[in-house]
């Protein structure tokens, strides 16, 4: 009997999402390792930011000091030593102003960017909307996903865009607190569509702002249907080959015979070529001279919803001012201030003082 137990145990570990977090314990930037994934290809031509190393602005991130423990250290040290940073990047008028790899990542390691994965989720509905594939987010998601019209009736009544804002109501427990919260299945489980199927609603669609990661992962099946195509292929046609990014990236999705793109955690890229979609944000969905997002929705990312957290469409508003932002589980983030043509991008391994150092970085780069 204890041999069978064992020999029970150990499926578990390979196939449930149980095993998967007692072996994993925890998620990990380097998860893209453990999950199948979609190939995100670059094309032929590559685009570089400019070298600003001799640039003011680069002599004042170099001297750049912060109080650690009540000692100062220059920012390069306060990222090495104290803050679990695996990749930093300060780009000021399409200059590279400071560059710096931690931990063994180098500028072409991929990793998990976990939530800033929505906010790239978010321009792909767009241009599925502008390319006529979706026809409004006032639509309701079962006319997408039709198998949700024989979960909760309350599906028929939740629409792209209460998903968008995170106002879809369901009943979901954000925390990574145990194996047994949807979030932690959503991540390392399988079938995700067959999880949420089974979702019942405390609120009635688009009554409440509650931050859930479910609503993501509803608009990457909806982009995947209307498509035809793995989101990461999409991205692959959409943003990736268009701008010209750097780097090959991943974008790891549930199981072999789904296939539903985790679009709410696992896209898995490298800080310089997030810093491409900030600028393409701060040009409006403009890149040399061909709207790759259309430009009305981009300014509804950007611009703030008081109403709504200063949260609007999968990106944060900045104190409901005219910085945004796109925000990942550990740190992971990608600030843009559009007024400054600056671009700040920090990947990591946990989460960090990030406002600090972004507030500080603009401080000096004002002054």
């Amino acid at each position: 009997m204890k041999k069978i137990i064992f020999f029970l145990f150990l499926i578990c570990l390979q196939s449930c999402h149980y095993g998967r977090m007692i072996r994993y314990y925890k998620a990990d930037i380097d998860d893209h390792k453990i999950f199948p994934y979609t190939e995100v290809n670059t094309g032929e031509n590559t685009f570089y930011f400019k070298d600003g190393s001799n640039s003011d602005a680069s002599r004042k991130m170099d001297s750049l000091t912060f109080s650690v423990k009540g000692q100062r250290y220059v920012m390069d040290q306060v990222l090495d030593d104290y803050s679990e940073t695996t990749a930093f990047l300060v780009i000021k008028e399409d200059a590279i102003v400071f560059e710096n790899y931690y931990e063994g990542y180098k500028r072409d390691s991929i990793s998990n960017i976990f939530s800033v994965s929505k906010s790239v989720t978010s321009l792909l509905v767009g241009i599925a909307i502008e390319e006529g594939k979706i026809e409004s987010v006032h639509d309701p998601i079962t006319k997408y996903i039709p198998e949700l019209n024989k979960a909760d009736p309350m599906f028929k009544r939740l629409t792209l865009e209460h998903l968008l804002d995170m106002r879809a109501g369901l009943e979901f427990d954000e925390t990574y607190s145990s194996p047994f919260d949807e979030v932690s299945r959503l991540y390392y489980g399988k079938k995700q569509l067959k999880q949420i199927s089974k979702m019942e609603f405390n609120y009635e669609p688009g009554t409440h702002h509650e931050y859930q990661s479910v609503c993501t992962t509803l608009l990457g099946i909806a982009v995947e249907r209307v498509t035809e195509m793995q989101l990461g292929k999409y991205l692959e046609a959409k943003l990736w080959i268009p701008l010209e990014m750097e780097n090959p990236a991943t974008w790891s999705y549930d199981d072999e015979k789904n296939k539903n793109t985790k679009a709410f955690c696992c896209l898995n890229t490298t800080a310089i070529d997030l810093a491409k979609i900030a600028r393409l944000m701060i040009h409006k969905g403009e890149y040399k001279g061909k709207q790759i997002v259309p430009k009305a929705w981009v300014e509804k990312l950007v611009t703030p919803n008081n109403a709504n957290d200063c949260y609007q469409y999968q990106w944060y508003s900045k104190d409901c001012g005219d910085d945004f932002y796109a925000l990942g589980i550990l740190g992971q983030q990608v600030y843009v201030s559009p007024n400054e043509d600056l671009i700040i991008v920090r990947l990591g391994k946990s989460w960090t003082s990030n406002g600090v150092f972004i507030s500080r970085i603009k401080e000096e780069l004002l002054d």
